[in-house]
């Protein structure tokens, strides 16, 4: 004998008791274990000009503090750590709901960024990084090659 479940637009029909019990059923429904879910880590756009590197992050909802960012030779690592929790209380019953996310990305730095000049902002969602070239590096000309 088999069970189905109704389903519309790719979700099972809510329920009156689908809040009361999430916290249980995201433990045992198939579609959202924690086997299954996909880690979110932000796309990164770099862009490079004659002056420097610029990485820009799409990461909205965070503060300035929650980021850590830091250079270990010629590794760079951007990374972000948020802890939330909500509590409301009602007649009856107490429900908590703890919301943890966190990321974190490296990148090898070439050898012609200037290391301690690094700087970072982050405005209305965007993290920008700014990674100026060395003098030497920002002197140098492109070359075009001819194919023969």
């Amino acid at each position: 004998m088999s069970t189905k479940l109704l389903t519309r637009n790719g979700g099972t029909l809510p329920t009156v008791f689908d809040d009361f019990f999430k916290p249980w059923n995201e433990w045992f429904d198939t579609s959202s274990t924690l086997m299954n879910r996909t880690l979110t880590v932000p796309a990164v756009n770099i862009t490079e000009t004659k002056e420097e590197y610029k990485l820009s992050f799409a990461i909205p909802g965070m503060r300035k503090d929650d980021f850590e960012i830091g250079v270990d030779g010629n590794m760079l690592t951007v990374s972000c750590e948020k802890e939330e929790s909500k509590e409301e209380k009602e007649h009856r019953f107490t429900r908590k709901e703890y919301n943890y996310s966190s990321f974190s990305r490296n990148f090898s730095l070439p050898e012609e960024v200037s290391k301690d000049k690094i700087q970072a902002s982050y405005t209305d969602g965007v993290l920008t990084l700014m990674l100026p070239k060395k003098e030497e590096a920002k002197k140098l000309a492109a070359k075009s090659i001819m194919v023969k």
